[in-house]
């Protein structure tokens, strides 16, 4: 009987304790700075491959014409070249200035996870109430 009387007091004041949920996690791969240069890494080859996809044709196909064999070899770096001589130097200086921004960005996002998780955890929980308070479409009317 004296157990009781210790035991109980205990798990009453402990149980608020378990009835916490963990503190949302921020996933490792946002805060590893290898990702940032796998991202900036990525951002490299996409932009040389959309830089080397040839729109020759379709430039003629919107004209209404067919293409000569000079335009089915334009691509978009030619038609970037166009309008800036220097355009290879000048993307890889931003691409460059990429990689120390996305980082700023994934930090700013760290910070802001936790509380943008908790706020979706709230939303969910006012979502499940307001659901239990929907009448059932299959309950008897009066």
């Amino acid at each position: 009987m004296r157990k009781i009387l210790i035991v109980l007091p205990a798990l009453l004041i402990a149980s608020p304790a378990f009835a916490q949920e963990a503190e949302p996690q921020v996933p490792p791969e946002l805060t590893d700075p290898a990702t940032v240069h796998k991202l900036a890494g990525t951002l490299q080859i996409l932009s040389q491959a959309v830089l080397n996809m040839k729109v020759g044709g379709l430039e003629a196909a919107l004209e209404g014409r067919d293409a000569t064999p000079q335009e089915r070899n334009l691509t978009v770096r030619d038609l970037a070249r166009r309008k800036d001589p220097d355009f290879d130097r000048h993307l890889q200086q931003k691409v460059g200035q990429a990689g120390p921004k996305i980082e700023q960005q994934m930090l700013a996002m760290q910070r802001a996870l936790p509380e943008m998780m908790r706020n979706l955890h709230d939303v969910q929980k006012s979502l499940e109430r307001a659901a239990a308070n929907i009448p059932d479409p299959t309950y008897p009317r009066r």
